[in-house]
């Protein structure tokens, strides 16, 4: 795929006060950190924050909006609070969609991350359901498969999670990126086709701040859960590395 990278980002999801205030929405929030790993490549004649980059942002919640296949090379799955395995309307839209692409659309290529990874587990058919061994919060490490390792640069991802939802299996035909003690199912490759991680590269410290906040004093998190989580919410993380191996993806024949 040669740039300008058209990317549709599907939000699927509004966020808290704070985030919002900054960013807009998650497109806003996406667009941030892919313009990052742009610049990360080290390629500006080709792609960069200033060049090469084409995105749109489409509320496929509320609005059930989606792109016009012609206009884009890619669609970003967002994350999202709902349940992926739910079968409200806009959710099973969401899933035949992303289907449609996988099946139908060679041209178009495929990122999902955390609820949009579950989608796209979803759309290819393996179960993805509540984790029975709870949540997975703030900076983790995730171990890598030699795919991983290959894809990411890396020996061991340290990204955020906020997840207590997960995919079960790898769908046929999958590579598998990498697992922790708590889920298994931590991305997800075909090439030239799609590329998911449970994780969530586009959280910073403060995104996560909030979140973790507002659940704590929603009652979601515990004290203990809610100081673990937060005792790691500044560490260290390779969210950019992660976005600089989604244009990879994109841009390899």
């Amino acid at each position: 795929m040669k740039p300008p990278l058209r990317i549709a980002i599907l939000e699927c999801d509004t966020p808290l006060t704070r985030t919002k205030s900054k960013y807009g929405g998650y497109g806003g929030v996406f667009k941030s950190l892919l313009e990052a790993g742009a610049d990360a490549l080290g390629q500006p004649d080709l792609v960069s924050s200033k060049k090469g980059l084409d995105i749109t942002k489409y509320d496929v919640v509320n609005e059930e909006r989606y792109p016009t296949l012609g206009n884009i090379d890619a669609v970003l799955i967002s994350g999202s609070r709902h349940n992926s395995f739910e079968n409200v309307p806009w959710i099973v839209k969401l899933v035949e969609f992303i289907r449609h692409l996988l099946e139908e659309q060679d041209r178009i290529r495929v990122i999902g991350v955390c609820f949009g990874h579950q989608i796209v587990g979803r759309a290819m058919g393996v179960r993805v359901d509540r984790s029975d061994r709870g949540w997975e919060t703030s900076v983790t490490p995730v171990n890598l498969t030699k795919k991983g390792k290959d894809l990411f640069k890396l020996d061991k991802l340290m990204i955020h999670q906020m997840h207590k939802d997960m995919v079960y299996d790898y769908p046929p035909g999958v590579e598998e990126l990498g697992y922790t003690e708590r889920c298994a199912v931590q991305g997800m490759y075909r090439k030239g086709r799609v590329i998911t991680v449970q994780g969530h590269p586009e959280f910073t410290r403060d995104i996560v701040t909030e979140l973790l906040e507002t659940r704590h004093n929603q009652g979601i998190f515990d004290d203990k859960a809610f100081e673990e989580a937060m005792s790691r919410v500044a560490n260290r993380h390779d969210g950019v590395a992660v976005a600089s191996a989604f244009l990879r993806f994109l841009l390899e024949d």
